[in-house]
């Protein structure tokens, strides 16, 4: 064999150990959690909830101190239709988190697709003081105590309330199985005046209005 020859056959076998390397390299980057749980909200984001739910797993599995802060994984368990895991998160973020209101608002939803909302309202999570307009009366909704109508009048003009007034009005109507009511509020949510006020809600209430859709 020519020494042209020797290095052709040399060649590629050499490139290949060094995309190997770079591959196992990239793959072990990719495994941080921080890297893991971006992913995972970039999946979610995208509306690919059970890719999402999954990376969410891994985040938890790989810091077990840290599982009860990942509010972000109870939304994703809810969207990927794993309610019983969705619950236990957001049973394990009140240790961590007793007064956000939405943290037992997102406990009754896991609970009402799992068994019933009667059964999610004997089941809601008790809930310190919440400043944030309008949790107290989005509370009450849920409990039984105030009506739909009530959250919107307390959100009053302010952007950021209401866009929390439509998410959550439009969420507890589907809970009830009330899907015209839950659409009207879902999209007004998801609409990009909220963009701003709303962060990382705003992008769920964008990923439900595609689900929606579809």
């Amino acid at each position: 064999m020519s020494a042209l020859g020797d290095s052709r056959s040399v060649w590629p076998a050499a490139v290949l150990g060094a995309l190997l390397i770079l591959s196992a390299a990239n793959l072990a980057r990719a495994q941080t959690p921080e890297e893991i749980f971006d992913r995972a909200v970039a999946d979610f984001s995208a509306g690919r909830v059970e890719e999402a739910a999954d990376g969410f797993d891994q985040v938890a599995r790989a810091r077990p101190g840290a599982a009860p802060q990942l509010w972000q994984r109870g939304i994703a368990l809810y969207y990927a239709g794993r309610y019983q895991d969705c619950r236990r998160q957001f049973e394990s973020h009140l240790t961590v988190n007793p007064s956000d209101v939405e943290n037992s608002a997102w406990h009754f939803l896991c609970v009402a697709r799992a068994e019933s909302p009667e059964a999610a309202r004997q089941a809601l999570l008790p809930v310190g003081p919440d400043p944030r307009r309008p949790m107290r009366e989005i509370y009450e909704m849920f409990s039984g105590r105030m009506t739909p109508q009530d959250v919107l009048s307390a959100a009053g003009g302010q952007p950021r309330a209401r866009f929390y007034a439509h998410l959550y009005r439009g969420l507890y109507h589907e809970a009830f199985g009330r899907t015209e009511a839950a659409m009207e509020e879902i999209f007004l949510a998801a609409d990009d005046q909220f963009a701003q006020v709303g962060g990382y809600m705003h992008m769920v209430a964008v990923v439900h209005r595609d689900l929606l859709s579809r």
